[in-house]
């Protein structure tokens, strides 16, 4: 999953992205308003952490113009503003969350989680499909008893395969919420992790049917159950 960082405290930023890539994300940080804003509209983010307080265009412009583009895009604000006022204004603003500095990692992390979180997807932090579970609190993956080693990146991208199932997913849209800005893209990377998958969640199970799925000059699929 993809997360954009919009903090002008660079030692913030980049704690917060270290701390994310950690728990297996990919991370982009922008330091300004208006570089964040370009950033938002441009790339299809699964989350955004914004600072309220920024140089050149603030959090809750921020905020405003992405709702007003009709981004569904989860919001998470941050700010030292602690005031109910304050706190109001950033969620009519279209935010879903907000969270006062100083804050602990930990409870960022949980909040970013339930941002991400969809009822319907999985219960209990578990996506499943057919016999394939993958934990997104433990990062353990299974195919049926057996437990599954997977990269980092791996990782990532099955979580994606996941939460989309049934759906086509182009390179495009596996490089954008997978990899992030910084990532060496190479033209057949998409495919070569759709390889290391297979060869780990699909050739291992021969008396299983195989869960991902080549759709031809448009992309790659995981069969829904």
């Amino acid at each position: 999953m993809r997360i954009l960082i919009v903090e002008d405290d660079r030692k913030i930023a980049n704690a917060i992205k270290r701390g994310l890539e950690q728990e297996r994300f990919a991370v982009d940080v922008e330091y300004d308003g208006q570089d964040g804003l370009g950033q938002a509209l441009t790339v299809e983010y699964d989350l955004i952490i914004l600072d309220r307080m920024l140089p050149e265009v603030d959090g809750i412009q921020i905020c405003r113009a992405l709702r007003e583009k009709d981004s569904k895009v989860p919001i998470l604000i941050l700010t030292a503003k602690d005031q109910t006022r304050d706190k109001v204004e950033g969620l009519n603003a279209g935010a879903d969350d907000y969270l006062t500095k100083p804050f602990a990692f930990e409870e960022l992390l949980a909040r970013v989680r339930a941002l991400l979180r969809r009822p319907s997807d999985f219960q209990e932090n578990i996506l499943k499909n057919a016999d394939l579970s993958l934990n997104t609190l433990t990062y353990e993956v299974k195919r049926g008893a057996n437990k599954i080693n997977l990269s980092s990146t791996e990782f990532s991208l099955l979580e994606y395969l996941l939460r989309n199932p049934g759906r086509i997913l182009t390179k495009d849209n596996i490089i954008n919420h997978v990899w992030d800005y910084d990532a060496d893209i190479l033209p057949n990377t998409v495919e070569v992790y759709i390889g290391y998958l297979r060869s780990k969640i699909d050739k291992p199970f021969p008396k299983s049917a195989d869960l991902i799925e080549t759709v031809r000059g448009f992309g790659y699929k995981i069969v829904k159950s």
